[in-house]
């Protein structure tokens, strides 16, 4: 039997899936494209634009401010919807660009239409999703406005870890992470200099450390508490549909 995709995974954290569902989610796959890093998938203003289902490789979304500062205002993992609504809505209003080399599958709104009307679980758990994604907007807007720049950062950290632990890429001692300073600073709301500060404090206080390309959590009930972290926004315990 196939390995299940990332976003298999990621459904079924809300609904089980028949079949013919897991059927309906695999013609979505049929548009798989490749793309280097760096390459921008959506900008914003952008009009009749398309999705894409990130089955490799990172991403992230992003606006631009006049004076060129950049705000990340979501990362993107296997099994994520990259620019969902922009194919609802008549201008993107982000942009999206590969962290990594990527493979991601393009959907057009036709796609989506159809496979919701061939299987309305299947929708259900899309909802979920994007809900799952706003749920993590609010909690980045109370890591910029509230919380401090250690809680912030363990925070960020937790949420990426719950997130790939469920799409079966990290697990509860750490992942591997291609973020840079750089994308963390602009995620996060801090300059790359105090980002690499904050690092080291909590890699003294053995609470994770962030190097070489992964993370590795140290304490991981202290950085809980540390960042006010309760996983319970995700919603990804179990099956509400079954």
């Amino acid at each position: 039997m196939p390995k299940p995709s990332p976003l298999t995974l990621k459904l079924s954290a809300f609904v089980a899936l028949s079949d013919a569902d897991l059927a309906t989610l695999a013609g979505l796959d049929r548009r798989r494209r490749q793309f280097r890093a760096g390459h921008e998938m959506l900008h914003e203003g952008q009009t009749n634009a398309s999705a894409f289902i990130l089955a490799r490789g990172w991403s992230c979304a992003f606006k631009l401010q006049p004076n060129g500062d950049r705000q990340i205002v979501n990362v993107q993992i296997p099994g994520d919807f990259l620019g969902l609504h922009s194919i609802l809505f008549r201008t993107s209003d982000h942009s999206v660009e590969a962290v990594t080399p990527i493979e991601a599958s393009e959907l057009l709104a036709s796609d989506i239409l159809e496979a919701f009307s061939r299987a309305p679980r299947l929708a259900s758990a899309v909802l979920w999703a994007a809900s799952r994604d706003e749920a993590m907007v609010v909690e980045h807007l109370v890591n910029i406005g509230r919380r401090t720049a250690e809680q912030r950062m363990a925070h960020f950290l937790l949420e990426l870890g719950a997130r790939l632990k469920l799409v079966g890429i990290g697990d509860s001692t750490g992942f591997d992470c291609p973020l840079t300073q750089y994308h963390l600073a602009d995620a996060l709301g801090l300059s790359a200099v105090h980002v690499n500060r904050v690092l080291r404090q909590l890699r003294e206080a053995d609470l994770v450390r962030f190097q070489h390309g992964r993370v590795v959590f140290g304490d991981f009930g202290r950085m809980a508490a540390l960042a006010g972290f309760d996983m319970a926004y995700l919603d990804q315990d179990h099956p509400l549909l079954r």
